[in-house]
């Protein structure tokens, strides 16, 4: 039997407790691989749920990696654009917030290779070895003021610099994985990273003597 809206509703009801009537049934969201199935068939209603539930981790994922919000907006909406298309491809066997982070990313990615963005090629024998700049492990955990101040200054990275750092020390991503999303060297990975914290570092240094 087709699975559909009618027969398989977004909205499922729980399995009651003895003690609860039919009248007192609290209802249960779908899974995103349930919605995702949904979709797959054609299910609209499915898909608006989903860019309901994402569209905001979408948007903010490209607007960390651009800093340009009118690009993040076009880049969110072709990331679901894409997603639309290609969510029969998902299989469940990771987590669907995974899967479309890299959708979204690979969409990036591409906006990027046609504006000609370019990482600076390192050899793995010239990396230079990585500095930390103290507070950007978890931009999350920082005060406010600091990561307001952080973000400006990413946003003044070259776009190559931004992409690793935002892939790697925002987004948590290991050097092999984004190598493989770049299509680079982990050297080269490793290199971009340790030249945008050093930027970001004399950046960051900047905005304090201003203020």
């Amino acid at each position: 039997m087709t699975i559909n809206a009618a027969t398989y509703p977004i909205w499922q009801n729980a399995q009651a407790d003895p003690a609860t009537t039919a009248t007192e049934k609290v209802p249960t969201p779908m899974t995103d691989h349930a919605l995702a199935q949904l979709a797959a068939g054609g299910d609209l209603a499915a898909f608006e749920e989903i860019y309901g539930r994402h569209h905001r981790r979408v948007y903010s994922l490209c607007l960390r990696m651009t800093q340009n919000v009118a690009e993040a907006e076009d880049l969110a909406q072709e990331a679901f654009i894409q997603l639309f298309r290609k969510i029969g491809s998902f299989r469940g066997e990771s987590a669907f917030t995974t899967w479309l982070h890299r959708l979204t990313v690979n969409q990036v990615l591409m906006h990027f290779r046609k504006k000609g963005v370019r990482l600076e090629q390192t050899t793995d024998d010239g990396e230079t070895p990585v500095q930390v700049v103290t507070g950007t492990q978890n931009p999350n955990q920082m005060p406010v003021v600091d990561r307001i101040a952080l973000d400006r200054a990413i946003g003044q990275l070259p776009p190559g610099y931004r992409t690793v750092f935002v892939l790697h020390d925002v987004e948590g991503h290991e050097h092999e994985e984004i190598a493989r999303l770049l299509g680079c060297s982990v050297g080269t990975s490793k290199s971009q990273l340790h030249k945008a914290r050093m930027k970001l570092r004399g950046l960051l240094r900047q905005q304090k003597h201003s203020r």
